[in-house]
């Protein structure tokens, strides 16, 4: 059972990870391109077409001098646009993964992700002094889902601000924030890299694309990157603005290149491969208690987390003896059983019956 147990887990690693791409490819079809990639068959665009019909799609593909391929370009119009025709105090218009999309475009705990993408925002761009979002991470499920995790957001201000915010749980502060004026009229890339997990990492870079200058970073390597009863974390990229202050607004338009989704790790580190996995014997499935045998040194520690990222049992181990763990408490369902020791950290998927 244990090898079955080994062979599913490396099944969801090798199904999730792995880069997904999203780049223009000429004008026509826009909605169809991005469909295919972020939910084949759904609906991943949250747009105000409804209530602006005569423009038709407020995202479309145009071809960019400045780098010399084609892009996306999301429009939006002040008196026409509202979110969705459902809220007319606001308006988005934003691409997204969700419970549609491959699993390996949703963040789920224990898991790494690198998230990147381009964009340039048009001379003269002008923000709402309430928000104007150009990026979120936003969590799924449970009690705290409608506050996002992290937020990119321009703001009207002296100056006008670029700002970080985060929320733990259902209020935001801001991270960092710096003056707007050097992201208008250029493009720029980013990076965002995140564990997600109650003992999370997070970090950001944005590059001036044309020096390669760093214009705006922030780095945590301890932060809450999970919320109580989740499902997973999804990324949305747009123009997402309060009307609120409509007269400091225009009709406006951000141009989006190259969105890219890499998971690149699971609860696992490069130093994994320093002891002998195959050798540990435990039964699994499980149906009261947990026994584990032949532990290598390295491990000092067996950790059993829920599939969500919460931690439920750590047990510090003697490697020459027999381990035993009572799991009479557990619900019925999988769990991941981490082995943890000095530079060592290697995760196994374990049934409960």
């Amino acid at each position: 059972m244990k090898i079955l147990s080994s062979l599913v887990f490396l099944f969801l690693v090798n199904y999730g990870y792995g880069q997904v791409v999203l780049s223009a490819d000429g004008p026509g079809d826009t909605y169809e391109l991005i469909t295919s990639v972020l939910a084949p068959g759904h609906k991943p665009i949250e747009a105000p077409d409804c209530s602006h019909p005569e423009f038709d799609n407020h995202i479309d593909e145009i071809f960019d001098d400045e780098l010399g391929v084609n892009v996306f370009r999301f429009h939006m119009h002040v008196s026409a646009d509202n979110d969705r025709c459902i809220n007319f105090d606001r308006q988005r218009n934003e691409i997204k993964s969700y419970d549609k999309s491959p699993d390996n475009l949703l963040g789920i705990a224990g898991e790494k992700v690198i998230y990147k993408w381009k964009f340039k925002l048009a001379a003269g761009f002008q923000s709402s002094p309430n928000f104007t979002h150009l990026h979120q991470l936003k969590s799924v499920g449970g009690p705290l889902a409608s506050m996002p995790m992290y937020t990119l957001t321009t703001r009207k201000g002296s100056p006008d601000r670029l700002e970080l915010r985060y929320a733990e749980t259902n209020s935001q502060i801001t991270l960092t924030r710096t003056d707007l004026a050097p992201f208008i009229d250029t493009w720029l890339s980013v990076i965002e890299k995140i564990t997600y997990g109650e003992n999370g990492t997070y970090s950001i870079v944005i590059q001036r694309l044309s020096d390669e200058e760093t214009l705006f970073a922030y780095t945590n390597e301890s932060i809450i990157n999970w919320r109580p009863e989740a499902e997973f974390v999804r990324p949305k990229w747009g123009i997402y603005r309060s009307l609120i202050n409509e007269q400091d607004l225009r009709d406006e338009e951000v141009r989006y290149a190259d969105f890219s989704v890499e998971e690149v790790d699971l609860i696992s580190s490069n130093n994994s491969a320093t002891i002998n996995k195959e050798a540990i014997v435990f039964n699994n499935p499980i149906n009261n208690e947990l026994y584990l045998h032949n532990l290598p040194d390295a491990i000092t520690t067996i950790q059993i987390f829920s599939i969500d990222g919460k931690k439920i049992i750590e047990k510090n181990v003697d490697t020459s003896k027999q381990v035993q763990l009572d799991v009479s408490h557990l619900s019925k369902g999988t769990y991941l059983l981490n082995f943890n020791g000095k530079q060592l950290n290697y995760t196994e998927l374990i049934v409960v019956h």
